[in-house]
């Protein structure tokens, strides 16, 4: 989400500083490539596939442990991912088969797109509450002079309150979040009961940039076609703005009554297609 943005300002590094704590590519090698390491190399040294599949998950499930006691609160991510490795393990006992701990990963994604469509129901949704902290605050780009700029001066909770436009747009994000999310996780599944136990660990390890990268595009796209990038230029620049004469050609005058109708104006319809 963060192709447009440049630059951050102190207060919103501030808030940022307690997620960039986690040690994002660290997080990134135990819950990803250690499993899949640990996989590859039992299984080179002769181990069996139950104990390289049970090696692989322990790994994550002692980060995530040692992340909640760290901060002493639950945290969502950490309780999905648990809470994956307890099922998939319940499921390969009740089985036999260790076809059910392949598809741990699949059942964590699935506990994330639940997570995202959940938090259509609370009063911000989930990819807002997890975006703030990297774009508030960072200049974006303006397409009409081809520069970085500032953007307005007005906080996301002011512009959450004031613009329908932008609620929608974090709604709409989310339901494309929690979709993709769900997608991959249906593949991760699929990809679990059909093929050879031996190649799905390192397909499994591939999805994880494919789908990030998909959504990076697909978030960027609709951003710029639904006017994100150009609310945090100029705050859509219809907001408490009344009785404005604006003049017209030979000298004729305008005056624009209400906000819906400067923003159109200036706009054109509430959806239309917007390169910034």
């Amino acid at each position: 989400m963060t192709d447009h943005l440049k630059e951050q300002s102190p207060a919103s590094a501030s808030t940022a500083a307690p997620a960039r704590r986690g040690h994002p590519l660290r997080t990134m090698a135990v819950d990803i490539v250690a499993p899949i390491a640990l996989f590859y190399g039992i299984r080179a040294a002769g181990g069996s596939v139950w104990l390289a599949l049970v090696a692989g998950g322990v790994a994550p499930a002692d980060s995530m442990l040692a992340g909640l006691l760290a901060r002493k609160r639950i945290d969502m991510t950490g309780m999905v991912m648990l809470a994956a490795l307890a099922v998939s393990a319940a499921f390969s006992l009740i089985t036999g088969t260790p076809r059910a701990l392949l598809a741990r990963d699949g059942l964590v994604t699935a506990g994330w797109a639940g997570y995202m469509y959940l938090s259509l129901l609370t009063r911000r949704p989930a990819t807002f509450t997890v975006s703030r902290p990297l774009l508030e605050g960072r200049r974006v780009f303006d397409p009409a002079t081809r520069h970085w700029v500032r953007p307005v001066d007005h906080s996301w909770d002011d512009l959450w309150e004031r613009l329908p436009r932008f609620r929608r747009i974090w709604w709409i994000c989310t339901v494309i979040w929690g979709t993709a999310i769900l997608a991959d996780a249906v593949i991760r599944v699929i990809v679990a009961v059909t093929l050879p136990i031996s190649v799905v660990p390192a397909i499994g390890g591939a999805l994880w940039p494919v789908t990030f990268i998909l959504l990076q595009v697909a978030t960027n796209v609709f951003f710029a076609r639904s006017g994100f990038w150009r609310i945090l230029r100029t705050g859509a620049l219809s907001g408490h703005i009344k009785g404005l004469r604006l003049e017209g050609a030979g000298g004729g005058r305008l005056l624009v009554t209400s906000r819906i109708q400067l923003s159109r104006i200036l706009f054109g319809p509430p959806w239309d297609h917007d390169n910034g």
